[in-house]
């Protein structure tokens, strides 16, 4: 049975935008799969194992918020065949968020390793103390999280350590993504 010729030109053209020839594609989802089980870990540290944020953790956790739902966009837009700028805008965001996420993790591990001072906040939070009498009460239930203490440490790098390595990782992956979809 021969196969019309107008089928055969449907089936190439949509193999164009399979993951192995489609670098855009690629490195989104690569991003979006290194995030996702990334703030995925960062929930079990502090939901599971009680290792509470401080609040530069929370703010290294923005960059995750922004990658993935950004990837996953630039994932479908590349498999839809977006245009390449397109592409290479969102990638190149991606890189730079990433980017910037490592340059505050790297800062926060300076803050632990006492290299510089922290923010202020890092003293943890302030509190409504209320009337005088129960005082004490909330003063045992309030958990000071700072930011200069390591709660927890692997191969000798803290989590903001850790964080450093997966944003530059993911920073790599994107810039990857920018730099073949740029060529193509």
């Amino acid at each position: 049975m021969a196969i019309p010729e107008s089928n055969v030109t449907a089936v190439s053209s949509s193999s164009a935008a399979s993951p192995g020839s489609n670098p855009a594609f690629a490195a989104a989802v690569a991003v979006a799969i290194v995030a996702v089980a990334t703030i995925a870990g960062a929930w079990f540290f502090q939901l599971v194992l009680d290792i509470r944020p401080c609040p530069l953790c929370l703010e290294q956790r923005y960059a995750y918020y922004l990658s993935i739902p950004l990837a996953v966009l630039v994932a479908i837009a590349a498999g839809r065949g977006a245009p390449r700028g397109l592409l290479v805008a969102g990638l190149a965001i991606l890189a730079l968020a990433a980017f910037a996420n490592a340059v505050l993790g790297a800062y926060h591990a300076g803050v632990e390793w006492k290299f510089w001072q922290g923010p202020t906040d890092c003293s943890g939070p302030v509190v409504d103390l209320g009337k005088a009498g129960s005082l004490f009460e909330r003063l045992d239930t309030v958990k000071v999280i700072r930011c200069d203490e390591v709660q927890w440490r692997f191969l000798g790098l803290s989590l903001a350590g850790y964080n450093v390595l997966i944003s530059l990782l993911m920073a790599v992956i994107a810039g990857w993504g920018v730099a073949k979809t740029a060529q193509r």
